[in-house]
């Protein structure tokens, strides 16, 4: 592959020389490479500037000018060899595959379809020596790839897991003379490294469909929903993003969100960039005309956040709608995007951390304070022993476990206020730790989430407003495994599980889904997904952002580890965290500028930004943000 970067910065081959030299000598070196015999490619280099060695580590930061071309096939190539070339062309930042096309012959350049699914495998992948040998047959030759795989990405975009085996042939056969290849599978495939310099994980907006509960109050809120998928990066990224947003939302989503952009809008001018003053113009399809301002608004709304991911450097500050004349539809301000519309309103913005000190008490401590404080109400008092709490997103109200897990109580934090009678009572054994009532998890919306074991299992139960009778929700995809413990995200269409099955505990996510009448809602969990996969004992989960967790657990065989995973299953490209012994139990905001917080060995941890764990507390529990 051709490595090109305009200007001054890095430049390189992914695979050649990384000393670094004087530009003069490496123009030299550079030219000779091109003369050479070089199936990947070559570096074409700036007229000046130091060169320096390109990163092609997985972490490779995604917003390098790096630029990276495929080269033609050569005459006389074998058919290995071309197959490999083609390979590494299609690692190419060229929007259209167009040098990758070379190696194709006639009737497959018709047919191939490169962006109808991209198989990611842990390396390139590599013709198999064994079982099924490269042959040439009567009809041309026959090269088989193999690997193994470990996500798949499709037509969509969306992400997921899928470790397997991978296995696909590809056959050539003589054109004009030249070996290429006239049958190979729809689709890229590439090496996980290729894929993270490639691609990037960008939240797409979408707003949340509360079906039956719709016409409560708490369910007008504008509330945005984050689903994430990957996009090219170099290549028109923004125009990307917004032709991805106007699709409309991924398949497992799409049940519980809704698009305000009319079906069939589509852009009506490409190549979308942000102006001198960060303002972003977007000409709409004729089907965008005949929305008024709110729903105007709203698909701006969509639009902002969108572009705002994917440009993430760059502050958006206005989006402009218009149609297919230039025409104004509507226009939305940043300060007006992120004051009736922000993702985060429903997170709320606590600038304090809780726990539960030795003495029982539930206390709060900011990032300025030496020494944590008591809320106000019952729960400050440490008259009750307790094993967990959770804070509404408001910080008006707690919910909070006993200590051995059968009594669920809820109560203000305001002077004067009683403790009262439980909410919730389990039928679980006080003397199994494994049985009882989890931690629970309040939503955006201002409803309480909690699950209880016994030795037939688990339920999950909603309790509305955090008052009133326990309502049951179906998850169906249990299937006879027990939740261990939740994580509702402030949209409450979303619900992160810890599931045991079998000795084992994973990371799951669900979608709420609500059915029924408004009278009478039918809430469910469904499609329940793994979040990290490679991990086969995860002790604690935590929303840390839109479409981000932080997990802590270990893979099999391993020490334990904490990293951020997004929501589709794949690495977050967030900061390494870290280490941390003993973590038992972990906090975190969908604020991502707020500390994280664990409950480890040391005590009650906290990790500032760019900065290392400190020790707030020695003796303490059950970390929590607000939710």
């Amino acid at each position: 592959m051709d490595t090109e970067r305009g200007g001054e910065g890095q430049v390189g081959r992914t695979s050649r020389t990384r000393a670094r030299r004087g530009a003069g000598r490496a123009r030299k070196a550079a030219l000779l490479g091109c003369a050479g015999v070089l199936l990947a490619g070559c570096a074409s280099m700036p007229d000046s500037g130091d060169v320096k060695a390109v990163d092609q580590s997985p972490r490779a930061d995604g917003d390098s000018q790096v630029r990276v071309y495929g080269v033609p096939p050569q005459d006389g190539a074998q058919p290995t060899n071309i197959v490999r070339s083609f390979l590494d062309a299609t690692t190419s930042d060229e929007a259209d595959f167009r040098t990758a096309s070379q190696y194709l012959a006639k009737s497959a350049r018709r047919k191939w379809q490169p962006f109808r699914v991209t198989d990611v495998l842990q390396e390139r992948p590599k013709s198999e020596p064994q079982a099924q040998p490269n042959r040439e047959d009567g009809n041309g030759y026959t090269v088989v790839l193999s690997g193994s795989q470990v996500a798949k990405v499709d037509a969509n975009h969306a992400y997921t897991p899928e470790e397997k085996k991978y296995r696909q042939t590809i056959h050539l056969i003589k054109e004009d003379g030249q070996w290429r290849i006239d049958r190979l599978p729809n689709g890229l495939v590439l090496g996980q490294s290729d894929f993270q310099r490639i691609y990037r994980s960008v939240n797409k907006y979408y707003f949340a469909s509360y079906a039956s509960e719709s016409a409560e109050p708490k369910a007008s809120r504008n509330v945005l929903v984050a689903d994430p998928v990957y996009l090219r990066q170099r290549i028109e990224p923004i125009t990307a993003s917004v032709e991805a947003l106007l699709s409309g939302p991924t398949d497992w989503l799409s049940q519980v969100t809704s698009s305000e952009f009319p079906p069939g809008t589509r852009l009506a001018a490409r190549d979308l960039s942000l102006d001198d003053s960060n303002a972003l113009r977007v000409k709409l399809s004729k089907q965008a005309v005949s929305t008024d301002t709110g729903q105007c608004k709203r698909m701006a709304a969509q639009l902002f956040f969108t572009v705002q991911d994917m440009t993430r450097a760059s502050k958006v500050s206005e989006v402009q709608l218009e149609d297919t004349s230039g025409n104004s539809l509507c226009a939305l301000t940043q300060e007006q995007a992120e004051r009736d519309f922000s993702p985060t309103r429903l997170a709320g913005h606590s600038a304090q951390e809780y726990f539960i000190d030795a003495d029982h008490k539930v206390v709060a401590m900011s990032d300025a304070a030496t020494e944590p404080t008591p809320v106000r109400g019952p729960f400050g008092t440490g008259k009750t022993p307790l094993r967990s709490v959770a804070i509404s997103r408001d910080e008006t109200t707690a919910a909070a476990v006993s200590s051995d897990g059968r009594a669920l109580y809820v109560a203000g934090l305001e002077d004067g206020t009683q403790r009262g009678a439980p909410l919730l009572t389990s039928t679980g054994s006080a003397k199994d730790a494994d049985e009882g009532l989890t931690a629970p998890s309040w939503d955006g919306l201002g409803d309480l989430w909690i699950a209880e074991r016994n030795s037939h299992g688990s339920r999950l139960l909603r309790v509305r407003e955090g008052k009133g009778s326990p309502e049951e929700v179906a998850v169906p995809g249990l299937k006879g495994r027990r939740i261990k413990a939740i994580r509702v995200a402030s949209d409450g269409i979303r619900i992160a599980v810890l599931v045991e099955d079998k000795g084992r505990t994973t990371l799951q996510l669900g979608r709420v889904e609500r059915g029924g009448s408004s009278a009478h809602p039918a809430l469910s969990v469904q499609e329940l997904r793994p979040i990290a996969p490679q991990l086969e004992d995860v002790v604690a989960a935590s929303w840390a952002g839109g479409s981000r967790l932080v997990v802590v657990g270990r893979e099999s065989g391993g020490v334990q580890q904490m990293q951020f995973m997004e929501t589709d299953g794949s690495a977050s490209n967030a900061q390494t965290l870290p280490g941390v012994n003993g973590v038992k139990a972990v906090a975190a905001s969908e604020d991502e500028t707020r500390p994280l917080i664990a409950d480890a060995t040391e005590g009650i941890v906290r990790l500032p930004p760019d900065a290392n764990w400190k020790t707030v507390a020695k003796d303490g529990t059950a970390p929590v943000y607000p939710g």
